[in-house]
C-alpha cells in the first residue's frame, strides 16, 4: 500500500521519502498509545505492582550499589531464613542486569525505584518497533505497521507489562522477538557476512531472553519446528548446514554463562527442542542427497515421522515428577506442551495465573482478532498468488503458520501464556489485514463507488479492531488496565488504601533490625523489600516444604503453632484480612461479612497445601469456616472476627447454625491481645480501626510470645 516514492530530502547515500515519514508517524502513534495505556496505574501512585517486582527492584538496586561481581556472589540472607537464597541461580538475571545498565545510561536524577516502575512500560512500548521489523521482514511494511498498532493495544500483553510490572515478561518478549527478527533476517540475507553477524546476534539475544524470562523457552518450540521444516522448503542446504548450528551453538554457549537457565536448559525440553531438529536437519540433508529426485521428499518426511513418534513416546511416558529428561523441568513447561495435564501439586494449583484458559476468557482477550487471524491462516494456506512479500518465501510462510498454531496451542495451558496467543494472532491478523486491504485497493469501480467501497472497507476493518478497546463500556481493554497496584488493594476488589504501605513502614520503624517475620508466601517480597526484615518464604517458591510448613502453622492449634514458630525462630506473624461492613449493628456492634481476598479466603488452599482434611475446617461450600476453624486453629484465632449469625440474602432468613447458601455475619473480636497467649496483636493497619460502612482490607501483626507456657507438653 505504501508506494509513495516522493523524496522529501536526500543525501549522497540516503533518500528520505514520504513513506518513511508515514512509517515513523505510525510507529510513534503505536509507541505513544501503548505508553499511555500502560501508564494508567501510575494515577493511583508511583508504586511497583504485584509481588515479584519488589524483589527485582531490590536486586537491581543491589547491582547499582555493589557491582556485577558482588551480585553474582550474593547470597541473600534476608529471605528463606535460615537457608537464604543464591540470587543469581534463582533469578531472572538479565532483567536485573538490563535494568541496571539502562539506569546507568538513562536514569538521570530519577530514583531506582521510580525507574523500575517505568521500565516495563517503556520496554513494552519499544517492542512495537521490534514486532514491526519482524513482521515487515516476511510480510511487508503495511503488515509490519499494522502489527505494531495491534501490539500496542493487545490486552494480554498490556496486562503483563504496565507501569510497575517490573517482572520478566516485557523484557523477555522484547528479547524474544528481537532474537526471532535477527535469526530470520540472517537466514534471508544474501550477504553471508551479514548473515553470520545476525545469526550470532540472534543466539546472544535469544539467550538474553531466556535469562530474562523462563517463558521465553516457548519461543524455542516454533524455532525447533521451523528447523525441521527447512530441508523441505529451502534448497540451499549448504547455507543451512552452517547457519542453523551457528545459531544453536551460540545460544547454548551464551546460556551456559548464566546459572539460570544454564545447563538445565540444554538438558531439558528447550535444549532438546533445538538439538533434535538440528541433528534431523543434517540427517535429512544427507537422506535427500542420497535419495533419488523422486523419493527424496518422501524419505525425508518418513524420517521426520519417526522423529515425531520417538518424541511423542518420551513425552507420553514421562513420569509424574517429570524427571526422565531433566529433574528441573517443571510442570508448567510440560503443561504448555500438553494442556490436558492437570496439576497434582496444590501449591501450583493455588496460583491464579496458572488457571487454565477458557473460551470465554480467550474471546475477551482476543475478540475480533480471532476472525482476522483465521482469515490469515486461510490466506497463508491458499496457493493464490498475491503481491504480499510472504508469498515469495515459502520458508517464512511456514514459520508464520508454525508460530501461529504453537502460540495458540501453548496458551491454552494457563492464563499467563495468553501472551503467546496474542503474539500469534497479532502477526496473523496483520498479514490478513494487509492482504485484504491491498486486494480491495486493487479493485476498480466506476465513479464515486470506487472511493466509497474502499473507504468503507477501511472503516469497517478499523471498527472491528477498535471494538474491544471501547466495548463494553464498564470493562474493555483500556479500562482493564486501569487498576491500582496490588499493594494498594492486596489483590482484592476492594478500594485502594495505604494499609500495606503503612504496615511495612511500621514494621521497619518499630521492630528490631534482625526481626524475622512469618507470613504466607505472597507477602514475603513486600516485607523484605519495604520493611527490610527477614522472611521465611516468598514468591520465589524455592522450597515447597517450607511453604507447606507455613500453611500447617496457620491451620494448627495455637499451642502447636507457637511451638513451630519458636522452633523456626520467628519473632512476628503477619496476616491479611478482607471484610465488608454491611451497615447493620447487633448490640451496638457493627456487623461484617468476612472474605474477599485476604488470608480468610485462602483457607481451602492452606488446608490442601498442609494436607489437612477440608471438611474438618470448612462447611459444605468449602468456603465458610466452621467452629472448629475458629476455635482450634492459629489463623482462626488471629482473624479478629467471630460469627454471630448466618443470613440468606434472597429469603432474608437468619439462622444460628450454618445452612448451605447462607452468608456468615460476624462482629469484631480480637482474641489474642494479651501476654497470656502464644501470640499477641501489636499492630493493626488503619482500615481495621475504621468502622465506616463499606469494604475494607487490613494487615495485622502479631508478636510471638517467646515466654509463653503451653498448657500441655507439646513433645508428647
Amino acid at each position: 500500500m505504501l508506494n509513495s516514492q516522493t523524496i522529501l530530502f536526500e543525501s549522497d547515500k540516503f533518500s528520505f521519502k514520504l513513506n518513511h515519514l508515514v512509517i515513523i508517524g505510525v510507529l510513534i502513534l503505536a509507541f505513544s498509545t501503548s505508553m499511555l495505556i500502560r501508564s494508567q496505574p501510575i494515577e493511583y501512585g508511583m508504586n511497583l505492582n504485584e509481588f515479584d517486582p519488589f524483589f527485582n527492584y531490590r536486586a537491581t538496586e543491589y547491582i547499582l550499589e555493589n557491582g556485577f561481581v558482588e551480585y553474582f556472589e550474593w547470597h541473600d540472607e534476608k529471605t528463606w531464613y535460615p537457608d537464604g537464597r543464591n540470587v543469581s541461580s534463582t533469578s531472572q538475571v538479565m532483567l536485573h542486569i538490563t535494568a541496571a545498565f539502562t539506569y546507568h545510561l538513562f536514569g538521570g536524577n530519577a530514583s531506582v525505584y521510580d525507574f523500575t516502575i517505568l521500565f516495563p512500560a517503556i520496554i513494552g512500548s519499544l517492542t512495537v518497533i521490534v514486532i514491526f521489523a519482524l513482521v515487515r521482514l516476511f510480510a511487508g511494511t503495511t503488515a509490519g505497521l499494522i502489527s505494531s498498532l495491534l501490539f500496542a493495544v493487545s490486552l494480554p500483553i498490556l496486562l503483563r507489562g504496565t507501569a510497575g510490572w517490573f517482572k520478566s515478561e516485557p523484557l523477555g518478549i522484547f528479547y524474544g522477538l528481537l532474537g526471532l527478527y535477527l535469526l530470520l533476517s540472517g537466514i534471508q540475507s544474501e550477504n553471508k557476512k551479514i548473515s553470520f553477524v545476525k545469526i550470532i546476534l540472534a543466539g546472544i539475544t535469544m539467550s538474553f531472553g531466556l535469562a530474562s524470562w523462563g517463558g521465553n523457552q516457548f519461543f524455542i518450540i516454533p524455532i525447533g519446528l521451523f528447523i525441521l521444516a527447512l530441508p523441505f522448503v529451502r534448497k540451499d542446504h549448504k547455507f543451512l548446514a552452517w547457519t542453523i548450528p551457528l545459531f544453536v551453538i551460540t545460544l547454548f554457549a551464551v546460556s551456559l554463562l548464566f546459572e539460570r537457565p544454564g545447563y538445565h536448559f540444554l538438558t531439558g525440553i528447550g535444549g532438546l527442542s533445538l538439538i533434535v531438529p538440528t541433528i534431523f536437519l543434517f540427517a535429512c540433508i544427507f537422506i535427500q542427497k542420497i535419495s533419488s529426485e523422486k523419493n527424496k521428499i518422501r524419505n525425508g518426511l518418513l524420517f521426520l515421522f519417526i522423529i515425531f513418534l520417538f518424541s511423542s513416546f518420551v513425552l507420553i511416558f514421562e513420569d509424574n515428577q517429570f524427571n526422565i529428561i531433566d529433574g528441573n523441568t517443571t510442570f508448567r513447561y510440560f503443561n504448555a506442551i500438553n494442556p490436558f495435564l492437570t496439576a497434582s501439586n496444590p501449591l501450583v494449583d493455588s496460583v491464579a495465573e496458572h488457571t487454565p484458559a477458557n473460551v470465554k476468557l480467550s474471546f475477551f482477550f482476543h475478540s475480533t482478532w480471532l476472525i482476522f487471524s483465521g482469515i490469515g491462516i486461510w490466506i497463508l494456506l491458499s496457493k493464490k498468488p498475491s503481491g504480499n512479500k510472504i508469498f515469495n518465501h515459502n520458508d517464512m510462510r511456514i514459520f508464520v503458520l508454525i508460530l501461529g498454531i504453537i502460540g495458540v496451542y501453548v496458551s491454552s495451558a494457563f492464563i499467563r501464556l495468553e501472551v503467546f496467543a496474542s503474539l500469534s494472532l497479532i502477526i496473523l491478523s496483520s498479514i490478513s489485514l494487509s492482504i485484504l486491504t491491498t486486494e480491495i485497493f486493487k479493485m476498480n469501480f466506476t465513479g464515486i463507488k470506487n472511493y466509497l467501497i474502499k473507504i468503507s472497507s477501511i472503516i469497517f476493518f478499523s471498527f472491528l479492531l477498535i471494538i474491544p478497546l471501547l466495548v463494553p463500556l464498564e470493562y474493555n481493554w483500556v479500562s482493564a488496565i486501569d487498576e491500582p497496584p496490588i499493594i494498594f488493594t492486596g489483590a482484592t476488589t476492594h478500594p485502594p488504601t495505604n494499609d500495606w504501605l503503612e504496615t511495612m513502614a511500621w514494621i521497619k520503624m518499630n521492630t528490631p533490625e534482625n526481626a524475622k517475620i512469618a507470613s504466607w508466601w505472597d507477602y514475603g517480597y513486600w516485607i523484605t523489600t519495604l520493611s527490610e526484615r527477614t522472611t521465611f518464604v516468598d514468591n520465589a517458591t524455592l522450597n515447597s516444604e517450607k511453604i507447606k510448613n507455613m500453611a500447617t502453622i496457620l491451620m494448627s492449634p495455637p499451642e502447636i503453632s507457637w511451638y513451630m514458630l519458636k522452633e523456626m525462630d520467628a519473632d512476628y506473624v503477619l496476616i491479611y484480612v478482607a471484610a465488608e461492613d454491611i451497615g447493620s449493628q447487633r448490640h451496638d456492634e457493627p456487623l461484617y461479612v468476612v472474605g474477599g481476598g485476604g488470608d480468610e479466603s485462602k483457607i481451602m488452599w492452606f488446608l490442601r497445601i498442609a494436607e489437612l482434611p477440608i471438611e474438618q475446617y470448612l462447611h459444605i461450600d468449602n468456603k465458610t469456616p466452621n467452629p472448629n476453624f475458629y476455635e482450634n486453629t492459629m489463623l482462626g484465632k488471629m482473624i479478629p472476627f467471630s460469627p454471630v449469625v448466618y443470613y440468606e440474602p434472597f429469603s432474608e432468613e437468619n439462622s444460628q447454625i450454618y445452612k448451605n447458601g447462607f452468608v456468615e455475619i460476624s462482629v469484631k473480636n480480637v482474641k489474642l491481645n494479651s501476654d497470656n497467649y502464644p501470640v499477641k496483636l501489636v499492630y493493626s493497619s488503619p482500615s481495621f480501626l475504621n468502622d465506616d460502612d463499606g469494604q475494607a482490607h487490613f494487615v495485622l501483626v502479631y508478636e510471638v510470645n517467646k515466654n509463653y507456657n503451653p498448657s500441655y507438653d507439646l513433645l508428647e
